[in-house]
Order: C-alpha cells, then structure tokens, then sequence
C-alpha cells in the first residue's frame, strides 16, 4: 500500500507523482530497514516515475510508521495491515494498492492501475520450500495438504482479514511456485542492482 502523512498535499497518486517531482529529494520514505521490501519498492517507483526521495530506514515498519503518522517523514510503502488502522482513522492518507485487485478489506483504495500508475505491482509473498532432494511424492504430499488449508474458508477468512490474497487453485502447485520465483527474481534483481541496495 502506498501511504503518505495526513499533511501531504496530493490528494491522489497522480497527485503524490507531480508533487516528488516538483519537489525533488525533499521528501523523505521510511523504509523497514535497508533492503527490505519497502526499500526495495520504493527504489522501484522511483525508477517508474522519475522522482527522487530520501530513504530513511527503521528497525521495522512499526516505527517508521509511528513517524509518518506523527508527520516526521512523508510517505511509506508497507504491507497493507500495518497502515491500514491508521487509514480508516484518518491520521494517514493511502492512495494506492500494489495489487492487481483491490484489498477485500479495503474496497474504496484503488489499486495503482486504477490510480494512474500503471503495471506497478509490489507484494510480499509466502511459500513453502522443501531441502534440495526431498522425495517428490514427500513434496506432493505437503503440497496437498497446503492446498486442501488454503481452500478451508476459515482459513481464506483469516488470510483476507491480514490483507493477503491466496493464490488460485492451479498456481498452488511446485511447478507454479517455481516459475513465479523465476519471474519474480528476473524483475526485481535489476532493480536492487540499479538503486545499488543491498541488505544490512
């Protein structure tokens, strides 16, 4: 999610966009630490719009996001539940989701398509990963048994709630998981490259 402090003066994404670029290196993006996903994110919209910022790292989004909130930096991106409380009470702006679909839990955030930035799309995303070497029936064993939890409809209750989409049902599987990290490491590893982060 992309968030800014109560103060900024763009109203909406394309908004936030012309005012970075009008006022180049004066804002300042908390960052969860260096090289992390916020960081990382950050770096990538810096390269899709042309503006620049100053990067400050915390030791988590927890505090980063106690400073936005109290106006000491000027924007963040982070995983949708840690701003979202602050969103809905009015003390930060949100104007964007990272997502390709809008967040079940927050249905009037556009996400960047909708918001004039189009195709910038930054997740966090989980898997499970097995030792080189396990036994293929021992993989589609555990594979089967994730697949049958995440169709529980508590269990996807309990992911949309924290902000997170589940996979559809033909991307659950090792093939699948495999050629998303594939394609996951061929976009961002140049951009690590290109913004020079690297993690602490």
């Amino acid at each position: 999610m992309i968030v800014a402090k109560k103060t900024m003066p763009a109203d909406d994404l394309k908004g936030l966009i012309a005012w970075l670029k009008a006022n180049p290196d004066k804002a300042s993006q908390g960052t969860p630490g260096v090289g992390g996903a916020g960081h990382i994110v950050g770096a990538f919209f810096q390269s899709v719009t042309g503006t620049r910022f100053q990067f400050v790292p915390y030791r988590g989004s927890a505090p980063a996001l106690q400073d936005l909130v109290a106006g000491q930096i000027d924007l963040m991106f982070d995983n949708p539940i840690t701003p979202l409380p602050h969103v809905r009470a009015g003390s930060i702006k949100a104007y964007a989701v990272t997502g390709k679909r809008r967040l079940a839990t927050a249905p009037n955030i556009p996400t960047a398509d909708e918001a004039g930035l189009s195709g910038f799309y930054a997740s966090n995303w989980f898997a499970l990963f097995s030792a080189a070497g396990t036994p293929k029936n021992v993989i589609s064993k555990l594979n089967g048994a994730v697949m049958s939890a995440l169709a529980d409809p508590a269990i996807r209750r309990k992911f949309t709630d924290l902000g997170h989409e589940i996979f559809p049902h033909e991307q659950q599987t090792p093939d699948a998981l495999g050629a998303f990290q594939k394609a996951e490491i061929e976009k961002w590893w140049p951009i690590l490259k290109k913004a020079g982060i690297k993690p602490d």
